[in-house]
């Protein structure tokens, strides 16, 4: 099994988190619920196992929380890939979410970048502000070592356009951490 844990601990927040690339159970306890929905349509559609543990500085707001779980999930995916060997390392995937449609694009190179463009239609879904999405992505990618693109390209609803970019990103992700050989995906040698 390709798993790892990893915490993060400061004045804001407390987090530890177990990922598992090849499956298992997803259990999410942030404080936000619409980002443990988000987080489980991550781990499930990514046939992630994922189990999340954050108390963080919510009575300021929501951002510490949330940009410090993705830094957390970027920092296990990285122990969990190991050296990457065998590994599909590129993957993608389109969601549509009723009116919404999501493309996330990944490269699991270990340069990290970010290039988000999605339209929030609505400021919050419940007590998660829309605009953290970016920020989670953002800290995902720099922590994971992972190049991120990602569009929304419509919706009304901001709760579909959110979750399909999660969903995607999931998909996404179980696309390029498939084992499909030995070798690094790599004509450099090194990833």
């Amino acid at each position: 099994m390709r798993e790892a844990s990893a915490s993060r601990k400061t004045k804001e927040t407390d987090i530890s988190l177990c990922l598992c690339l090849d499956g298992g159970g997803v259990k999410i306890s942030t404080g936000i619920g619409f980002f443990d929905h988000m987080l489980e349509a991550l781990a499930v559609h990514g046939k992630l196992g994922l189990t999340v543990t954050c108390k963080g500085d919510l009575h300021v707001d929501g951002h510490h929380t949330v940009e410090d779980v993705g830094i957390v999930l970027g920092d296990a995916l990285k122990l969990a890939l190991g050296d990457k060997r065998g590994i599909n390392r590129f993957g993608h995937g389109y969601v549509p979410m009723d009116e919404a449609l999501a493309l996330t694009a990944l490269d699991l190179s270990g340069r990290p970048f970010h290039v988000y463009q999605a339209v929030m239609p609505q400021e919050k879904c419940g007590d998660y502000e829309t605009c953290l999405t970016q920020e989670f992505m953002r800290s995902f990618a720099v922590a994971g070592g992972v190049t991120l693109h990602q569009r929304a390209f419509y919706g009304d609803n901001a709760h579909h356009v959110t979750e399909a970019l999660y969903k995607s990103l999931g998909r996404a992700l179980h696309m390029a951490v498939a084992i499909v050989g030995t070798e690094l995906t790599s004509t450099k040698g090194v990833l």
